[in-house]
């Protein structure tokens, strides 16, 4: 990233010019970040500028200028989840459903042309977040039981879900694709 280096020394100093450019260079992916957790552009928009607040006003535990950008995508995140905690208006249905066969030829459908803004806005919220968690955050299915007050088998029963909602939807946009042909 370009001046990365140079943008974060000026804001560690708190200087106005360096925060702006941090701003303007990660403002969009970490806006795209909080979207696909909340599903409505103008909470996450909330949650980027109450993001940038707090990395700016605590930057100074950010060490490294190569890790500001993992570093301000946590806080983002963390971020989200609080979002998501005080509004509880996620439902997490604690009905175990059996491990769904999945088939390779089922994840190797053309996905190139899905609009991944499209699919994160239609997936339910409750599969959307447990996915976000578990595969672009890397957490274990204990650790979003944790951090989503919700029990490890519904945490592992949303997953699978989103995987049969996933699975679905991309069938769907195949079977479009075929009949506007």
């Amino acid at each position: 990233m370009k001046h990365l280096e140079k943008n974060f020394q000026q804001a560690k100093r708190h200087d106005r010019k360096g925060q702006k450019a941090l701003y303007e260079m990660f403002s969009a992916k970490m806006l795209a970040i909080a979207n696909s957790y909340v599903n409505n552009i103008h909470d996450a928009e909330d949650i980027v500028m109450n993001s940038f607040f707090v990395c700016f006003s605590k930057i100074e535990e950010c060490r490294e200028w190569k890790s500001f950008p993992f570093w301000l995508r946590k806080i983002v995140v963390n971020n989200a989840i609080n979002f998501i905690r005080k509004r509880k208006n996620v439902l997490y249905s604690n009905v175990e459903i059996s491990e769904i066969e999945y088939h390779d030829e089922e994840w190797n459908e053309e996905v190139q042309d899905i609009n991944l803004e499209e699919f994160f806005s239609k997936m339910p919220d409750g599969y959307r977040i447990i996915f976000n968690l578990y595969v672009f955050e890397e957490k274990k299915h204990h650790e979003i039981a944790e951090i989503l007050n919700i029990s490890e088998g519904t945490s592992k029963s949303q997953l699978s879900k989103s995987k049969k909602w996933i699975t679905d939807f991309l069938k769907q946009k195949k079977d479009e694709k075929q009949y506007a042909k």
